[in-house]
């Protein structure tokens, strides 16, 4: 990655909607040189144009759930049943006390308390040695995160992480508004 490239990515990143000719203005490349320098980004996987979400605008409430987990296996278990799961925005693998540390997100406080302790929270889930759970109270640098709405398509027949919410007290009390991935589900996602 060179200059330009930089030059590229800079802008991209304060405006992904940039035009080619502002970009090429930019970089003082001409609009096809900037648009294959472009392409190559694209293409070789340095760079992903997409729409981030702003939770402060959405009264989301983002957490931190650090797990230590038992073995290996436990992990990929974990992995590939909250693959699919619209409130986790993202998972470390991580080479310390914390072997996964992920960043999730709730429509609501009642429903973050409720996917940090239900059967539907990761930290639920078994082959966990221990685990942590921090509500952010504020975001710095940018306030953008990469919220994962493409899985929110309220149309499944069952959870991804396998848990029915109908039988769940705190969704039955209406202080959880359910897997937004479910028709019956009650929340913003």
């Amino acid at each position: 990655m060179d200059d330009i490239d930089k030059k590229i990515i800079t802008q991209l990143q304060a405006d992904g909607r940039t035009t080619l000719q502002d970009l090429a203005k930019n970089t003082g490349f001409s609009s096809m040189g900037t648009k294959k320098r472009l392409e190559r980004l694209l293409k070789n996987g340095t760079i992903k144009v997409s729409a981030l979400i702003n939770p402060n605008v959405l009264k989301l409430h983002p957490a931190i759930v650090m797990l230590e987990m038992e073995s290996a296996e436990a992990m990929q278990n974990v992995l590939d049943r909250f693959e699919e799961c619209p409130r986790i925005i993202q998972i470390f693998k991580t080479m310390g006390g914390y072997n996964l540390i992920a960043l999730v997100v709730a429509e609501t406080k009642e429903t973050l308390e409720s996917i940090s302790m239900e059967k539907c929270s990761l930290r639920c889930s078994k082959g966990i040695r221990r685990s942590e759970f921090y509500p952010i109270s504020g975001t710095y640098f940018s306030p953008f995160l990469q919220i994962r709405e493409n899985l929110a398509h309220k149309e499944r027949t069952g959870t991804p992480c396998k848990v029915d919410c109908d039988p769940c007290k705190r969704y039955e009390t209406q202080k959880c508004v359910g897997c937004p991935t479910m028709s019956q589900y009650k929340g913003s996602l």
